[in-house]
């Protein structure tokens, strides 16, 4: 039997390696896109001609390191920028961290600059939505790293929606840093609280499995039956006494799912990582394996990532960044969120969820529409940022502001000038490409 107190304070001291100094505070992003034909909209697979194989290859000639899975291209990295593929090919693009939205925005247009001529000369688009809007899972190949396929077998046997999750999405991540335990705990209690807001406001999926989804929230309801062990809000997020162990308890007894030696995958059967992990032998890549394979809402790595919000279109896809910096970064912020939710409980945000997936922005939390929530939340946001930076906010202002988020923007032009329309409303465009 190992030693369960040694196990938990090795991973204490890893949350505990992230902390920074209140003036090296930064914020994250990763964005996730669809790559589809621009005539008939489906997805392009990995595999074959003009596949996303093909078009990392294009691009890894221009200067970039690329990395391997035996003799699969997979993804590339130069400089700030990190390309992965997602299990259906999906394509990300995560950049450094930086002190301002607007060198996150500047990177991530220099980087468009560069690549979606390579698609485009395929007559592809990316696209960012929070589901296919045309091809179903049953249709797309999994991309050929090897987690992927481990983790497609391990979930056969969980939730009802874990192959959608794999296959179907796509998200806007952003990340933060903390600067104690206190500082980290209570913002991912806040964080937590605010996880059936971010779902709503950037709620971007009005068709699931190439047909409308009568209900809201897909990303939400995909999450909830993905896998209850590693999804959805953590279960502990409000107890009073939530801590770096209580999360190092969390990771320790899940199923990690495979082990990774040296590139020599392995299933883990039903064992879980505390059966497994020996603190005195493995270093930082197990522990990171271990937190990375869980899918909270709210995921503590040495930051702090918000996993909530569907993939929306630039410069949409900043007002997210812009928004949990302005609600995370701000002490006057924080204590009035401590306020808001002194007394919220896990049943509170299960509740909240549930509105929301019935009637979007027009769902209840708390007592209060969807519509007042993200009203406050982008104000005190808009307050405490900077003007430079509270320029970011405007586009996610202007759809709360008359009750909206992007998934009714995107009805309202599908139900008027159909799918193309509305699908072409989400492509990726920037000057100068």
């Amino acid at each position: 039997m190992r030693n369960l107190e040694e196990q938990r304070n090795r991973l204490i001291d890893y949350f505990k390696s992230g902390e920074k100094s209140l003036d090296n505070l930064k914020i994250g992003i990763e964005l996730e896109h669809f790559i589809i034909d621009k005539n008939s909209l489906r997805t392009v697979s990995y595999y074959g001609k003009n596949g996303v194989e093909e078009s990392l290859k294009d691009i890894e000639k221009q200067g970039w390191e690329g990395y391997y899975n035996d003799e699969y291209l997979l993804g590339l990295e130069r400089g700030p920028y990190t390309i992965s593929t997602e299990p259906a090919a999906q394509f990300e693009i995560s950049m450094e961290a930086q002190h301002s939205i607007s060198e996150l925005d500047k990177l991530y247009l220099e980087f468009m600059r560069q690549i979606l001529p390579v698609f485009k000369s395929k007559n592809q688009e990316l696209i960012a939505m929070g589901y296919h809007p045309v091809t179903k899972i049953d249709e797309i190949k999994i991309s050929p790293k090897k987690r992927y396929t481990y983790m497609y077998e391990y979930f056969k046997k969980r939730g009802t929606h874990a192959h959608n999750m794999m296959k179907g999405t796509c998200a806007v991540q952003v990340t933060i840093d903390f600067t104690s335990e206190e500082d980290c705990i209570r913002k991912y209690r806040i964080g937590s609280a605010l996880s059936p807001i971010l779902y709503t406001m950037y709620d971007n999926s009005y068709i699931f499995e190439s047909e409308v989804y009568e209900n809201y929230s897909v990303r939400q309801h995909i999450w909830e039956n993905t896998d209850l062990d590693r999804s959805g809000v953590l279960k502990t997020a409000f107890d009073k006494d939530f801590s770096y162990g209580k999360y190092a308890d969390y990771i320790l007894n899940n199923n990690i799912i495979f082990t990774d030696d040296d590139g020599v995958l392995a299933s883990t059967g039903d064992s879980l990582f505390k059966d497994i992990f020996d603190p005195e032998v493995h270093g930082d890549e197990e522990i990171y394996h271990a937190i990375s394979i869980v899918f909270p809402d709210l995921r503590l790595k040495r930051y702090l990532e918000f996993r909530m919000m569907d993939a929306v279109p630039y410069p949409l896809n900043l007002s997210a960044a812009a928004l949990i910096k302005g609600l995370m970064y701000s002490d006057e912020n924080l204590d009035r969120l401590d306020e808001l939710f002194k007394d919220i409980s896990y049943a509170d945000v299960q509740a909240g969820k549930t509105s929301a997936s019935k009637y979007g922005m027009n769902g209840k939390y708390l007592g209060r529409s969807f519509v007042d929530w993200a009203n406050q939340l982008i104000y005190m946001a808009k307050d405490s940022l900077d003007e430079d930076e509270a320029k970011y906010l405007e586009t996610i202002e202007e759809l709360s502001g008359v009750g909206k988020n992007p998934r009714d923007d995107f009805r309202d032009i599908y139900n008027v000038d159909g799918l193309k329309a509305a699908v072409e409303m989400e492509k990726i465009e920037v000057e100068n490409v």
